[in-house]
C-alpha cells in the first residue's frame, strides 16, 4: 500500500535526465575549453613567429637612419625615407636576417628585400654571403678614388666567379648602377651602397643575367635594401595548407595536390623551357658557373607571358665560392656536406673535410623539380619520350667532362622535344 502511495518513477526519471544533461554539459564545456586553448596557442605561436620573422619596420628605420647620416645613398632612398612613396606591404620573410616584403613604389609593384642580421659566410646553415651589418657600409673608405673603387670591384668579382676574361665589362656595369643620380660622379654613400649589394648572391646573379629574361629587373636600392620587379604568379606550383593538415596528408597525395592548380600543358611546357634555359645560362655562363642549391617550386614563378622568373636567388651561388667554403666544412658523413636543399658533396673520411665537387649537376635537380609538373597532362604522343628523357636527366651524376657532354645532349633534347610540341601554337 505504501509503495502505491509513492510513485518512485516520477523521481528517478528526472534524476536520470539531470545526470545525462550534466554529463553532456560537462563534455561540451571540456571540448569548448580545449578548442579555445588550442586556438589561443596557435594564435600565440603564429603571432610570435610573425613578430620574430617580420622586422621590416626595424630594417627601414636602420636604412633610413644611415641615409640621413650620409652613410649610404641610392635610387630608392628618398622615396623610402623622405617622400614615403615606397611602402612595405605583406611580409613574406622566411628567415629573420633576410626580410622580404611585397611593396608599392608609386605606380610600380615590387618585392622589397632587406638584410638584417649577421650570418658568417662559412656557416652552411646560412646563405653563403656577407651579412655583418656592423661592417656592411665601411667600404670603400673616405678618399678612395673611382679607379681604386673599380679595382676593388674587379677583385671582388674575381673572388666570386673566378678569373673571367670579361670581368672588366661587368665592373663597368656596376659603376653605371652606382651613379644613381646620373650626374657623372660617384659619391662615397653611393659607392658604399653598391659595395654592400655586391656581397649578395641574388644581386650578383641579377647583374650577371640582366640581359636574360629569367631574373626580375632591379627597380632600385638604398644601402643593401633593394626593390625587384614583382613576379605575378608564384610559386611555380603547389598549394599552401595549414601545418595541422600537412601532418595528416600522405606524401603521394600531397605531391598530386601540388599539381592541381597549374596552367595548361602548353603553358607549362614554355615555363619548363625557361627553367632549362636558366640552367644553361648559369652553367659555364658568360661570367663563370653558378650552382643551383635549392631548385624547389617556391624559388620560381612566372609572368603573364609564362616566362619563368627566379623568385629567390639566394641559393644560386658562384661555384668558386661554394667550393672554397665547403672545403672548410668538417664532416663525418656526406649529409654534413649539404648546402641549401640540393647541393651536396661527399665527405673525405681521411681528412674529415667535405670535397668540393657536388654529386649532382644543376640539370638533374631541375629535371626532378619538373618531372611531375611536365608529365601531368602531357599529350600522349610525347609523354613516353618526355618521361624517358626526364629520368635520364635525373640520373645525371658528377661533373666530369663526359658528364658535361651528356648534360648538354639531354638539355638540348628536352628543349627540342618541348618546343616542337608547342612551337606551332599561340602558347609559344
Amino acid at each position: 500500500m505504501a509503495r502505491g502511495l509513492f510513485p518512485w518513477g516520477i523521481f528517478t526519471k528526472p534524476l536520470y535526465i539531470q545526470t545525462k544533461f550534466s554529463y553532456l554539459h560537462m563534455k561540451y564545456l571540456f571540448f569548448s575549453w580545449l578548442a579555445v586553448f588550442v586556438g589561443s596557442w596557435i594564435v600565440y605561436v603564429e603571432y610570435s613567429s610573425y613578430t620574430e620573422l617580420c622586422r621590416g619596420h626595424d630594417c627601414k628605420n636602420s636604412i633610413c637612419d644611415k641615409y640621413r647620416k650620409g652613410v649610404i645613398d641610392g635610387t630608392a632612398c628618398s622615396s623610402l625615407c623622405d617622400k614615403d612613396t615606397l611602402y612595405l606591404g605583406k611580409c613574406f620573410t622566411m628567415k629573420p636576417r633576410s626580410q622580404v616584403y611585397s611593396g608599392t613604389w608609386g605606380d610600380l609593384e615590387g618585392v622589397i628585400k632587406c638584410q638584417m642580421e649577421e650570418a658568417p659566410h662559412y656557416d652552411l646553415g646560412n646563405e653563403m654571403e656577407y651579412r655583418k651589418k656592423s661592417e656592411a657600409f665601411n667600404q670603400p673608405t673616405k678618399g678612395t678614388s673611382v679607379e681604386k673603387f673599380r679595382e676593388m670591384i674587379l677583385n671582388h668579382l674575381k673572388s666570386k666567379v673566378g678569373d673571367q676574361s670579361n670581368l672588366a665589362d661587368l665592373a663597368t656595369q656596376v659603376l653605371s648602377i652606382t651613379d644613381t643620380n646620373k650626374d657623372g660622379h660617384i659619391s662615397l654613400p653611393e659607392a658604399r651602397s653598391t659595395w654592400a649589394l655586391l656581397q649578395l648572391n641574388e644581386f650578383l646573379l641579377a647583374l650577371v643575367l640582366q640581359d636574360r629574361e629569367h631574373t626580375p629587373k632591379l627597380l632600385g636600392f638604398c644601402g643593401d635594401l633593394y626593390v625587384m620587379e614583382k613576379v605575378p604568379y608564384a610559386p611555380l606550383y603547389g598549394i599552401s595548407l595549414p601545418w595541422i593538415m600537412e601532418v595528416w596528408i600522405p606524401a603521394g597525395l600531397r605531391r598530386s595536390m601540388d599539381q592541381w592548380f597549374t596552367p595548361s600543358w602548353p603553358h607549362k611546357a614554355k615555363i619548363s623551357i625557361g627553367l632549362l634555359e636558366l640552367v644553361e645560362d648559369v652553367f659555364h655562363g658568360t661570367f663563370g658557373s653558378f650552382l643551383m642549391c635549392d631548385v624547389s617550386a617556391t624559388r620560381f614563378g612566372y609572368n603573364d607571358r609564362h616566362d619563368l622568373k627566379v623568385m629567390d636567388a639566394r641559393y644560386i651561388v658562384p661555384e668558386a665560392i661554394f667550393q672554397e667554403n665547403i672545403r672548410q666544412q668538417r664532416c663525418d658523413v656526406d649529409e654534413d656536406c649539404l648546402y641549401g636543399a640540393d647541393c651536396i658533396t661527399s665527405c673525405d673520411l681521411t681528412k674529415h673535410r667535405c670535397t668540393p665537387e657536388v654529386t649532382r649537376p644543376n640539370l638533374a635537380k631541375a629535371c626532378e623539380a619538373l618531372k611531375d609538373y611536365t608529365l601531368r597532362g602531357a599529350p600522349a604522343d610525347v609523354r613516353e619520350e618526355l618521361e624517358k628523357q626526364l629520368y635520364a636527366c635525373i640520373a645525371l651524376k658528377g661533373s666530369s667532362e663526359q658528364t658535361e657532354i651528356e648534360h648538354s645532349l639531354i638539355l638540348n633534347n628536352l628543349k627540342t622535344l618541348l618546343w616542337k610540341k608547342i612551337s606551332h601554337t599561340k602558347d609559344s
